[in-house]
């Protein structure tokens, strides 16, 4: 082999290990953003705007529009509800650059995420789980199975106590990374001025890596902590 052509295979070489570091330098896990009950995809604007800021470019940022917007009551964790968080889902691993995403839920579209990547054995294509004023537990305001509220939301598949929905997710993992956000003046999870079940936050997830809790309210907590969002799923 003469010197210029060894020295054009070791420049494609270069060239080639260039390339691939400058695509694993951008590749970055696509989010999915699901909003809470009634909420609408631009209650995420603060995260979105977060994740932009680091270099996401929009086609790696997923925001599903569920549910009804006119009754809270109405919306549960089975059914058409679904059916739109699925579809982000899976649109976000189809360009998933690395065959992993992270998952944001706040409130109810935090249950409501978990039971798609449940449901649909997603659990190893997650990389990290962030559920915000979630009701992981059940709220007390929509009472204990079967004695519960007789609301869709606080039903069989909604967020009532010890209710079959619920208790099959008990134990579940969501993500090779799982935190939690939770506050205890949430006007929501703490809407009768309890905010645990069986002793722990109804907002914490069973063998979540960590949990942080902030001195805000329901909503507050979602808009109030796009940084740390962003931080968790780095």
């Amino acid at each position: 082999m003469n010197l210029r052509r060894a020295t054009l295979i070791g420049a494609g070489l270069l060239a080639g290990w260039l390339w691939q570091g400058d695509a694993l330098a951008q590749c970055r896990d696509p989010v999915v953003l699901v909003h809470g009950n009634t909420g609408h995809p631009s209650d995420f604007d603060n995260t979105y705007i977060e994740l932009r800021a680091r270099g996401y470019a929009d086609s790696q940022i997923f925001r599903p529009n569920w549910g009804s917007k006119t009754c809270a009551a109405c919306n549960d964790h089975n059914g058409s509800e679904g059916t739109p968080v699925l579809a982000a889902i899976n649109s976000a691993l189809a360009v998933a650059c690395r065959g992993k995403i992270d998952v944001i839920g706040h409130s109810m579209g935090a249950t409501l995420a978990a039971k798609q990547i449940n449901d649909a054995g997603l659990r190893l294509k997650v990389d990290a789980f962030v559920g915000i004023a979630g009701g992981f537990r059940g709220l007390w305001s929509c009472g204990t199975y079967p004695w519960q509220v007789w609301t869709s939301t606080c039903g069989y598949w909604g967020l009532s106590v010890n209710n079959p929905f619920l208790s099959g997710l008990y134990g579940k993992r969501f993500g090779d990374r799982v935190y939690s956000i939770k506050s205890w003046t949430d006007q929501v999870v703490c809407a009768t001025g309890v905010c645990t079940v069986g002793g722990i936050h109804s907002s914490s997830i069973w063998n979540e890596n960590a949990s942080y809790s902030y001195a805000t309210g329901h909503f507050g907590l979602l808009t109030g902590t796009s940084i740390k969002q962003a931080d968790l799923i780095q």
